[in-house]
């Protein structure tokens, strides 16, 4: 049993390691700094369509509050220090000239561990970081191919690319741009006798993104026309989610053919069939079409990501933001799974499509993914996770579940549950968030996309300008943003209203403002002055959610869950880490009882913002015992439609998903009596 004192003193541990790993590592050779302010990032160059938002350059936003805290968990958990414990990132790895693992995990790793080592301003972080950068920008072959010279393979080196964009706007190293150019031409040359295959093939938009990228810094007209190869030879992602859409329901193994491999990874699960129902490749796709509609120009492009999300929700939504997908999409039972990976690239391909199209609403949706299912699938330390999630979660053990295609460890926590590429990919997620809570916005102003505390410094129009976003957001409905320009200034500041706030107060140094309309951008255009203060208010009541596969209960971005008592049982020790089964030790059939009151409750955001053993707010409400709600697969059955109650109504308390471990989030609904 895993008990209080030891998940305790495993924390306290993890803390004090994130001290010695800020103070006593060595530091590498000198780089370039970041800079005090990040400029402003330029718009697209012609002919490149123009966008409402860009990202700032990585480095201008810093998290504070309890998002730093939490960066500093990953950081002394698996983000930082996974490759002190796990031979796949160790000083063998490939991508140091090593001869082990050489394909995705390093670029993976670094993915992450390079926006939160500049971010947490580690120079020990930093350091581990350079080592693996050093090598790849040294030694790039004659031809100009990049990485371990094992493999030949265009989709590890697309990971890599996003790396060495936000190291460069890090530290301004001048060996990137070279070395991207040379690998960009030399693959152009190649590509037409070594297309993209499975991998690669799915995810070619990811490299998009890097070559829009330099192709902005360089005006490299080829970059263009590697550009239109990259979308020929990939797959066609906008033309799946058309009106015949076909995959409408859990995947079945022979349906698809993913019967007849051994594993995932061999013939026929890299079969376009395969590939086009993998759950991250299709978090990855989430991208694809409004990243080529900078490309393209297309307005159709740009809105077609839309009819993706709304196809997705329509046949395998879950109540967290995201599709099911365990490993391949698994229909809306809240039992089935979603892969962590998964998580982390829709969040990465809802913060591109946000900056491309503008629209609020994926601001919602990335911060329903976020502040619920991305730290659900932790331990408190960020020393274990899962490979799969479940919304109702009754147990995570070494059994047979309900999963499409995944393996009977698929929810066990521990250093690489089922497969081992979430433990290197997981890293990006609450980095990328931070990179993304404000951009700059096409008309010469700023903009909060995504709310979280943090602070920022970047220039407007030249002029230095820092602002500070003090709040316990999502976890409060307050939020207060410091404006603070170098010089008295105008421009204007956009500020997302969410499409669930059934109030938005705003208010400019005390003075209320209009309204804003939920699921729009309120514009404020003024002259600021050092000490401005912005202070909003989102309000939105608990309410009850009805599907066809039970009702889960919300108030504004937040999903509550009831918790079930949880029994960590060690498995194995596995280097500083550990693999751990999760049993049940309380009832968890509840049905929530109609038309009962739901009362918020606050508490202090603590050192562990998502902890069950104290959440920052709950909900209190009523449900009743149900006598007909069965197990299957080792997991909850689907919720019944008539639940049969037994005894009293009881009192229960719903904490944030992501807090207990194990949980009950879609529940029947038990009728007045």
């Amino acid at each position: 049993m895993r008990s209080y004192r030891a998940d305790r003193r495993h924390f306290l541990a993890g803390s004090t390691a994130l001290g010695s790993v800020l103070a006593l590592a060595p530091v590498a050779a000198a780089r370039p700094a970041t800079p005090a302010y990040a400029p402003a990032p330029g718009v697209n160059r012609a002919p490149l369509a123009p966008q409402p938002f860009y990202a700032l350059p990585v480095g201008a936003i810093r998290p504070a509050g309890w998002l730093r805290r939490q960066l500093e968990i990953q950081a002394a958990g698996m983000g930082g220090r996974i490759d002190e414990t796990w031979p796949d990132l160790g000083p063998d790895s490939g991508w140091l000239g090593g001869k082990g693992e050489s394909w995705e995990r390093g670029p993976y790793f670094l993915d992450g561990l390079v926006p939160l080592a500049w971010m947490l301003d580690s120079a020990p972080l930093k350091a581990k970081a350079q080592k693996f950068i050093d090598w790849t920008l040294d030694n790039p072959a004659p031809n100009g191919m990049i990485g371990p010279r094992s493999n030949d393979d265009w989709w590890p080196r697309m990971v890599m690319l996003k790396v060495l964009t936000q190291y460069h706007e890090l530290t301004g190293d001048k060996r990137v741009i070279p070395v991207m150019t040379n690998y960009f031409h030399h693959q152009l040359a190649e590509m037409s006798g070594r297309p993209l295959r499975d991998w690669g093939r799915s995810r070619w938009q990811d490299e998009v993104v890097s070559v829009i990228w330099l192709y902005n810094r360089t005006g490299d007209a080829r970059l263009l026309e590697l550009a239109r190869l990259l979308k020929q030879q990939g797959y066609d992602w906008q033309g799946l989610f058309g009106p015949n859409y076909p995959y409408r329901a859990k995947t079945v193994k022979t349906e698809v053919g993913l019967d007849k491999t051994g594993a995932e990874g061999t013939a026929n699960g890299l079969a376009d069939h395969a590939q086009s129902l993998h759950g991250v490749n299709n978090a990855q796709a989430l991208k694809a079409s409004p990243v080529w509609a900078v490309v393209s120009g297309s307005a159709e492009d740009r809105e077609a990501i839309h009819t993706q999300l709304a196809i997705l929700d329509r046949y395998h939504g879950l109540p967290i933001g995201i599709y099911s997908a365990d490993e391949h999409l698994a229909g809306r039972s809240p039992s089935q799974g979603v892969e962590l990976c998964a998580i982390v690239e829709a969040m990465y391909s809802l913060e591109l499509a946000l900056a491309i199209t503008g629209d609020g609403a994926l601001g919602d949706r990335i911060e329903r993914i976020a502040y619920n299912a991305l730290q659900a699938t932790f331990s408190d330390d960020m020393w274990a996770h899962q490979y799969d999630q479940q919304p109702n979660q009754i147990r995570c053990a070494h059994e047979k579940g309900p999963w499409t295609t995944n393996g009977p460890e698929a929810n066990l926590f521990g250093l690489e549950p089922n497969f081992g590429c979430c433990t290197a990919n997981f890293h990006q997620g609450w980095p990328k968030l931070i990179a993304n809570l404000w951009m700059a916005s096409a008309e010469g102003g700023l903009a909060a996309t995504i709310y979280g505390p943090c602070e920022v410094a970047t220039t407007v129009a030249g002029v230095p300008v820092k602002l500070r976003e003090e709040t316990g957001y999502p976890f409060r409905e307050q939020i207060v943003i410091h404006v603070d320009p170098a010089r008295p200034h105008r421009f204007p500041i956009a500020l997302r209203v969410p499409g669930w706030a059934k109030g938005a107060r705003i208010r400019v140094n005390g003075k209320a403002m209009a309204e804003g309309t939920p699921g729009q951008f309120a514009r404020i255009e003024r002259e600021w002055r050092a000490g401005d203060r912005i202070e909003l208010a989102f309000t939105a009541p608990p309410q009850r959610v009805s599907t066809p596969e039970g009702s889960f209960v919300e108030q504004g971005p937040l999903v509550f869950a009831l918790p079930i008592e949880e029994k960590w049982q060690k498995l194995r020790d596995r280097g500083l880490t550990a693999d751990w089964a999760v049993l049940p030790e309380s009832e968890w059939r509840y049905a929530l009882a109609e038309g009962a009151a739901i009362e918020r409750v606050e508490r202090p955001i603590g050192p562990v913002p998502f902890s069950r053993r104290s959440p920052p707010v709950v909900l209190v409400t009523q449900g009743r015992r149900v006598a007909n709600w069965a197990e299957q697969d080792n997991a909850a059955a689907p919720p019944p439609a008539k639940a049969e109650v037994v005894g009293p109504p009881e009192r229960i308390v719903l904490m944030p998903y992501a807090a207990p471990k194990l949980r009950i989030t879609s529940f029947p609904l038990a009728a007045k009596t």
